[in-house]
């Protein structure tokens, strides 16, 4: 079997997925194909998974392809496509993403789901799938992708619309999501047994039902805590307690992610939100720089003593793999077309939903409908992921300036001349990174 990884140069990211891999005794004799254009961040890679493999017992196979010309030879005979893309990378276009917007008086924490930050990142790797899907279409037409690449509902959306290949969105939030929640508000004695049911869209989806073993419902007391929760002033998730509090349930990803994906928390305006709720402004170009000085460091220390041991992560997808290869039953949340899954969504969303896992593949599970309230959060974003999936189909600017227009942050901030100016300038910056819009 051959498994590829796309955007293999993301090597703590490949270490994960493919040492995961490793692990398993029905994946571990895989042709493990690592494809990237940055030939140096490859032979990271490549030596830090050879050396893990060897440390592992040595089984299997590690191939290196690097460069457009050698896609094609990369992805050939592939079952499975893990994609951890990021074009344009940190330096320039994360960069882009967030001093340009900043300009003018437009502010972000994340910048790779929503927002204009969302958006532009999303144009830049919409025609990279393309490529990718014509491909794969070509020399692995039967196998699956499983995208990691934010952001996910646009990607994995325009994937499963515009192309024939097989995809599923696959988010780190779902597995940690009610967990997170428990152990926020001290409640880690309901941890065993729980059970609870997910759905919405990717990093909006909503926890609809908590139970313990017993199958009591959760929720009234994890509201009764929340007030203490947020009067501490350095808890962290305030922004998802505040969901709780006025949308009468918790979602999956983080409050430094949710406080840019609606009009609430950060006005410039109303300063004082930013300190009330700990939003930690340009978040992401911090990590981005903390994780490339982290490798390095890590890189060198692997280098001196070896290969560090590899536990199996809660990533999905070797679990996923492990499934259908060996035909073992298990659920996922996976982002997927809304094939009437949650029916007060449109059906061109890409949803978030639990999903069986067998060796006959993927099968999303009908939810019916969310709360009103939540399906109404989740349109304000699913918008702009349709029209930013329109900017890209149809190669018109005006689509792109709607979107940007119907962002709750930006037309939260901006006057719509401001938001069209932005989208300009930003177009103009990104360069060669982004196609030419008609």
């Amino acid at each position: 079997m051959k498994i590829c990884f796309m955007g293999a140069g993301s090597t703590v990211f490949a270490r994960n997925v493919i040492g995961d891999c490793m692990c398993v005794e029905s994946l571990r004799d895989s042709v493990f194909a690592l494809y990237d254009i940055d030939g140096e961040r490859l032979e990271e890679s490549r030596t830090i998974l050879e050396a893990m493999r060897i440390a592992k017992g040595g089984y299997g196979r590690i191939e290196c392809y690097v460069g457009v010309e050698n896609r094609k030879d990369a992805l050939r005979g592939a079952s499975f496509v893990v994609n951890a893309i990021q074009v344009g990378l940190y330096d320039p276009c994360t960069i882009i993403d967030f001093e340009v917007p900043k300009s003018f008086g437009l502010r972000q924490t994340i910048g790779d789901t929503l927002g204009i930050g969302g958006i532009m990142r999303g144009l830049r790797t919409i025609p990279v799938m393309a490529d990718f899907a014509r491909d794969m279409a070509e020399v692995c037409p039967d196998a699956w992708m499983l995208n990691y690449t934010n952001p996910m509902a646009i990607l994995s959306g325009y994937m499963q619309r515009y192309t024939p290949i097989k995809t599923v969105g696959l988010c780190h939030s779902v597995q940690v999501c009610s967990r997170g929640l428990l152990t926020a508000l001290g409640m880690e004695e309901k941890l065993d047994g729980r059970r609870e049911l997910i759905a919405g869209i990717n990093h909006m989806a909503w926890l609809l039902e908590i139970k313990d073993k017993t199958g009591k419902d959760l929720y009234p007391e994890i509201k009764s805590r929340v007030d203490a929760y947020l009067a501490d002033p350095n808890a962290k998730d305030k922004v998802r307690m505040e969901y709780i509090k006025n949308f009468g349930y918790y979602c999956t990803e983080s409050s430094e992610h949710n406080a840019e994906y609606n009009p609430f928390y950060i006005k410039s305006k109303y300063p004082e939100l930013i300190d009330r709720y700990n939003i930690p402004l340009d978040e992401y170009p911090r990590r981005c720089i903390n994780q490339i000085a982290g490798w390095k460091k890590e890189y060198a220390e692997i280098l001196d003593k070896g290969v560090r041991e590899h536990t199996r992560s809660h990533e999905y997808a070797s679990r996923i793999m492990e499934s259908m290869v060996e035909g073992k039953p298990m659920q996922i949340g996976g982002n997927v077309l809304n094939t009437g899954l949650i029916s007060n969504l449109p059906a061109d969303a890409c949803v978030e939903v639990p999903c069986l896992v067998n060796g006959y593949g993927i099968h999303p599970c009908a939810v019916g409908r969310l709360p009103v309230q939540c399906a109404a959060m989740n349109m304000t974003n699913i918008n702009v992921q349709l029209l930013t999936i329109e900017a890209a189909v149809t190669g018109k600017k005006e689509h792109i300036y709607q979107a940007a227009m119907l962002d709750p942050h930006t037309a939260a901030e901006l006057d719509i001349d401001s938001i069209k100016a932005m989208v300009d300038a930003l177009i103009e910056a990104h360069g060669d990174y982004l196609p030419k819009y008609k």
